[in-house]
């Protein structure tokens, strides 16, 4: 374990030396549930890049697989065992890694959950505001549909913190606008190849719907009414390549993309070894707030084409970055390689 690097370094910093020195040898733990999922995929490489760009990473110890809360424990503690200096997760539940969180920081590992939040006190959050997404998104399609209509309602993974808060926002929106009706509902458990068979099952119903919101489970949405050639109705989004593409090319899609940056993962690297260095914020929970870009304005419109990136995987946010927290370069997150990759 580099712990006795972590304290000299700390020492070192105290003293007045220069803040890199001992401080370039650091283990840094990831423990992710999903894959399959462009955001997360995106996730990944900008820790990967921004453990790179930093010069202080040594090495990555990535558990990145698809599994439940007592997968991501069992990954957590060999994380420990592994003798890293911090780990960075994005927690399949809440509550239920707390055990094991609490494991690593009386061990003295740093500990960051990036997209979701943890209630485990010992445990940093930098998160994008998931409810302040989801309600943005749901207060713009509601008023799109003048305050009536038919909506589906696709949200993320049951039981995931990022869901439960998105669903608050959803639903504080349609408090705001309670003559919109929710027709359907369904968990994505944001998979692009089952929200799109969802949103394909319910348009051979014949329902009539007015308009759809999803919780980052967007162009494939789109492609699903064009394939069953079904009349397009009004969809919310994120901010995936994808998506902010088709805003600005498929006749007749009115939409709008809610920014929900994958390179969360980046920031939450950057936090990691903020706190490692002795400049811990004096909150352990950090938000990172959304935007929401539309297409039936022209500074909306603009704001689209600008963001738009060919060269992104149509799954990936454009929010490739996040000012303040990441400076790796586009070429870097692309690459997707870490240290001694």
């Amino acid at each position: 374990m580099k712990k006795a690097l972590s304290v000299l370094a700390a020492v070192a910093i105290g003293i007045g030396l220069p803040s890199g020195v001992l401080a370039s040898d650091y283990s840094i733990g990831v423990s992710n549930t999903v894959q399959g999922n462009g955001w997360r995929e995106q996730m990944i490489c900008a820790i990967k890049a921004q453990a790179l760009s930093s010069g202080k990473v040594s090495d990555l110890n990535i558990a990145h697989r698809n599994t439940d809360a007592a997968g991501q424990l069992e990954d957590i503690r060999n994380l420990i065992q592994a003798g890293v200096d911090a780990i960075i997760i994005n927690p399949s539940n809440p509550d239920g890694l707390n055990a094991a969180i609490q494991e690593a920081t009386d061990a003295g590992i740093v500990v960051v959950a990036v997209d979701q939040a943890v209630s485990a006190p010992t445990a940093y959050v930098l998160s994008n505001n998931q409810e302040e997404y989801a309600y943005l998104g749901a207060k713009w399609l509601f008023e799109q549909l003048g305050g009536s209509g038919d909506v589906v309602y696709m949200r993320g993974a049951a039981g995931a913190s990022a869901d439960s808060d998105r669903d608050a926002g959803f639903h504080r929106a349609h408090d705001e606008h309670p003559d919109v009706n929710i027709i359907h509902e369904v968990f994505t458990g944001w998979q692009q190849d089952q929200g799109k068979q969802q949103m394909l099952d319910f348009l051979a119903t014949g329902i009539p719907l007015d308009g759809v919101w999803t919780s980052g489970i967007d162009n494939v949405i789109v492609d699903a009414f064009l394939e069953s050639d079904s009349p397009l109705v009004p969809i919310v989004g994120a901010d995936n390549a994808g998506f902010v593409g088709m805003l600005s090319s498929v006749d007749g899609l009115v939409g709008a993309a809610v920014t929900n940056p994958g390179s969360v993962g980046g920031a939450g690297i950057a936090l990691a070894l903020n706190i490692l260095g002795g400049d811990a914020p004096g909150d352990r929970t950090v938000l990172v707030d959304p935007a929401l870009w539309e297409n039936q304005t022209e500074e909306g419109k603009a704001t689209l084409a600008a963001a738009e990136n060919p060269n992104l995987d149509p799954e990936w946010p454009v929010s490739v970055s996040i000012p303040g927290w990441t400076d790796y370069s586009m070429e870097q997150i692309i690459a997707c390689k870490g240290p001694g990759e």
